[in-house]
């Protein structure tokens, strides 16, 4: 690609993050899924940014109304396992912040600090309904080294491991709207286990939950004892003082450990693992969950999963099928529906997958909590966004229909009671090429 192509849409992607103020907002007339509930008729008021009241009724007056009759009003969606304003472009290494391919850092990675509100990535996921998202590290050995939509994913990647690190690092929680975008720092940390974290340990399942145990252990005597770490009067650890610092809330059970794995047998080591050091666990992939759901069900532990994963492209995926996630919900756990692997630049799919995931048994209810209320109680927001009701982020999208069909559109999309653009830069393209061809160029780079 281009480098005047790439830099040609830097101007129309910073106006579309421009600065706008909250407004006292009541949408009314229409089928309000509040992300628990459905309201027919309903009126969603919003002040200062925050939602006060949601039922039915006239707006208040005073309150600039929006039309919703005939249409349908949903919470903004909740990205998972995202690389949402980490990335931009895979074939550029430079513009990947999700990955630290050093060894020097592996659970004190925080990708945070590399957040660009003004990525290309926010305003085509804004128009997918998404509004918030956890953005997730990617293993260091993740791809290759290159990002590319359909194999990126948060701890171990397709590419294996060339670093030594058990851990991916922090994920963090943003906002797709104003230029402050993030919302909390180091929600959860990151770890691979099935094939690729087997690999970190030599290439045995076995080696690395001996080796994770041995990680929680020196964590816990580095956190008992860091007068004496600073005396260097503690044996020698083998983690970084960073690393160690961050993985205290792991090994209390205070920050939750995302843990990338899909073989039925290393979900139940896993919850085994949990259950043994106290670890709070959210499983990513659960490809061959189904087959042990009732035990991650009885173990309280969600899964974020992709309800398209129906192949057996490795070993560790054999039984996969589409009605996993249907399974799942059936049994009791609580599930998250994620966008396209890499869920930057496809992170709008989500609502695309929910939809596939209903024609394979989910229910439409469910379909919607996993993709709204349940990612934002996984990550510990409950009642903050991901739901319509008062106290909740003013963060709602009006959509022309059934918002899992792909034919349906928003036609207004706030976040915080901010209204955002309905533009991105792939619609300024399209426009741009529409009238004056492949060719035209701003004037500043018609030379």
């Amino acid at each position: 690609m281009r480098i005047n192509t790439l830099l040609a849409g830097a101007v129309a992607a910073i106006a579309l993050a421009g600065p706008a103020l909250a407004q006292d907002v009541a949408i009314t007339g229409g089928r309000v899924l509040t992300g628990t509930s459905v309201i027919e008729n309903g009126t969603v008021v919003i002040r200062g940014g925050k939602v006060v009241s949601v039922g039915t009724g006239a707006a208040p007056a005073g309150l600039r109304v929006i039309d919703a009759r005939g249409k349908v009003v949903a919470p903004g969606f909740v990205a998972v396992d995202s690389g949402l304003a980490g990335t931009e472009v895979g074939s550029v290494r430079g513009t990947n912040d999700l990955a630290n391919r050093a060894n020097t850092l592996t659970a004190a990675f925080d990708l945070s600090y590399g957040l660009d509100p003004w990525s290309f990535t926010l305003p085509v996921a804004r128009l997918g309904g998404v509004t918030r998202a956890v953005v997730t590290p990617q293993h260091g050995g993740s791809g290759g080294g290159h990002s590319h939509d359909d194999s990126d994913f948060a701890g171990a990647g397709a590419g294996g491991y060339q670093t030594p690190g058990l851990f991916a690092g922090q994920a963090a929680v943003i906002k797709l709207g104003g230029s402050d975008i993030l919302v909390k720092p180091r929600v959860a940390m990151t770890a691979p286990f099935g094939e690729a974290g087997a690999t970190v340990a030599g290439g045995a399942r076995g080696a690395e939950f001996v080796l994770f145990k041995e990680t929680l252990a020196e964590t816990r005597l580095y956190a008992r004892n860091k007068a004496a770490y600073d005396r260097a009067a503690l044996r020698d650890l083998s983690l970084s003082r960073a690393d160690l610092e961050a993985l205290i809330p792991v090994a209390e059970g205070r920050m939750p450990l995302i843990v990338t794995v899909n073989r039925a047998a290393d979900i139940r080591q896993v919850l085994r693992l949990a259950r043994e050091e106290g670890v709070k666990v959210i499983l990513d992939g659960a490809a061959e969950g189904w087959l042990v759901a009732d035990e991650i069900a009885a173990a309280k532990v969600p899964v974020l999963l992709h309800p398209l994963t129906n192949l057996p492209s490795n070993f560790e995926m054999r039984a996969a099928r589409m009605q996993n996630a249907a399974a799942l919900n059936a049994a009791g756990v609580v599930i998250a529906i994620k966008g396209n692997e890499g869920g930057a630049h496809r992170a709008r799919d989500l609502r695309y997958n929910a939809g596939n995931a209903v024609s394979h048994g989910l229910p439409f209810a469910a379909a919607i909590q996993a993709i709204t209320v349940n990612p934002a109680r996984i990550f510990g927001f409950d009642g903050q966004f991901g739901e319509l009701k008062p106290g909740a982020a003013g963060d709602v999208v009006v959509w022309s229909g059934d918002p899992l069909e792909p034919l349906s559109q928003p036609s207004a999309v706030l976040i915080d009671g901010v209204e955002q653009p309905l533009q991105a830069r792939n619609l300024l393209l399209r426009d741009r090429y529409r009238t004056g061809g492949e060719g035209a160029m701003p004037p500043a780079y018609g030379n």
